[in-house]
């Protein structure tokens, strides 16, 4: 019998050991204050980007996050 995988089975990116960051940066100033050179998933989105679970940027930022993914927003690009 196959055992089904779901997105939490799978091994973590290598991000993982960066952690949870305390906010989702939105510009390259924010990268530096986090210690970041890079964003291995940037998340475009035309509505306005609030880090709480009742917006869907911000969960499907933070589920990445926790697969280990380093995750960026650009929010209302011009």
């Amino acid at each position: 019998m196959q055992v089904e995988s779901t997105l939490f089975n799978y091994p973590k990116f290598w991000a993982e050991c960066y952690g949870t960051a305390p906010f989702l940066p939105m510009s390259r100033k924010e990268m530096d204050k986090l210690g970041w050179d890079s964003c291995d998933i940037i998340i475009v989105t035309g509505d306005a980007y609030v880090d709480h679970p009742s917006f869907g940027m911000a969960v499907i930022g933070r589920m990445l996050e926790a697969q280990g993914y380093r995750v960026g927003i650009i929010s209302q690009p011009n």
